[in-house]
């Protein structure tokens, strides 16, 4: 792609976001999501591909049906409320709105589209889709937190978790893969964002870091599917090893940094006496855990056939400090979270 075109394209993304999140009007947020969606189709279809194009089209169409649904919805509240502003909403209008951001963040049962068009897109452009796009929704989403509806957040809560655990059980590509992770994180966001929105801002915050060391990781050894990662130890071993842990950051093993938002999302509900859904969510993250440590077996674990006797060639001299700098922080913030709480 053009460097001008692209420097367009991101910085459009940058002023969408940002007008998303500095609104308090449903217009100007609406406005912001819509310049998003917009450009990232662009670098979506920078590879001439019918994958690519189809890709850009399931993502142009959901996400315009969603903007369609929050553009009604905050019109039908305007019109009983006679104000625009985000955080005055009535009750039909909150659930519409709720499930229309939900639908943009790919949260289950809505969440079909989000693997497919991760799968066709490229790596650089699924990292972009997998953390940027997903601000300016989580955003608004926090906003009317303390309007939403409990019930529903919970149902879809539980359901990101369960889909987003089975549906990468058996997946062979490391893209769906990242994205079946991405519901399931997202789920556990959802599933706390009533009874603690700053919980649930801290856990995106973290899931941002370790989703963007993963992805900055695997396009560095040019990997999208299983069989190329088990045999990128001899181009790097340093960095499959730090991409083992940040895999196991993702699953929350301590004493990683993905621990530290399981291990206060789960003492949150036990303080609610919700005993029951904290069982259930800790039993249904068993199914993410399992394919995330099944990766990690085969990064590690095993050993490809016809490795050759001498791997210095395979040796690569790609470094970005960018990824290193991600890296460290998905997997050493652990002792740092009470304090990153305070900060909050």
């Amino acid at each position: 792609m053009n460097p001008t075109a692209l420097m367009i394209m991101l910085l459009s993304l940058a002023i969408g976001t940002t007008m998303a999140l500095v609104s308090h009007h449903w217009l100007l947020a609406w406005i912001g999501l819509e310049i998003n969606t917009l450009a990232i189709i662009p670098l979506m279809t920078k590879t001439p591909h019918p994958r690519a194009i189809e890709a850009a089209t399931k993502y142009f169409l959901t996400q315009a049906s969603a903007s369609a649904l929050i553009l009604f919805s905050a019109t039908m509240n305007a019109w009983k409320t006679g104000e625009w502003s985000i955080t005055l909403l009535s009750d039909p209008y909150t659930i519409t709105l709720s499930m229309a951001l939900m639908m943009k963040l790919g949260l289950a049962p809505l969440h079909f589209w989000l693997p497919e068009v991760i799968q066709g897109i490229p790596l650089s452009t699924g990292l972009i889709l997998s953390t940027w796009q997903k601000i300016a929704p989580m955003t608004l989403l926090l906003q009317i937190s303390h309007l939403t509806d409990l019930n529903l957040l919970i149902t879809m809560g539980l359901a990101s978790i369960l889909v987003g655990g089975w549906g990468g059980i058996n997946q062979t590509q490391l893209r769906k893969i990242m994205a079946f992770s991405s519901i399931g994180h997202l789920g556990w966001m959802v599933l706390i964002l009533k009874f603690n929105p700053q919980l649930t801002l801290f856990n995106f915050l973290l899931y941002i870091t370790m989703t963007a060391a993963m992805f900055f990781s695997l396009m560095l050894i040019s990997s999208t599917k299983i069989s190329e990662i088990s045999s990128s130890w001899p181009k790097s071993p340093i960095l499959v090893t730090t991409m083992m842990l940040v895999l196991l950051s993702l699953a929350g093993l301590p004493p990683l940094t993905g621990f530290s938002p399981k291990l206060l999302i789960i003492l949150e509900l036990v303080k609610q006496n919700t005993l029951l859904l904290a069982s259930v969510t800790m039993l249904t993250s068993l199914l993410a855990l399992f394919f995330y440590l099944r990766l990690t077996y085969v990064m590690i674990l095993t050993l490809p056939p016809h490795i050759p006797p001498s791997s210095t060639h395979w040796r690569m001299t790609k470094n970005s400090p960018l990824a290193a700098t991600l890296t460290t922080l998905a997997l050493l913030i652990f002792p740092l979270s009470p304090t990153f709480l305070l900060i909050m």
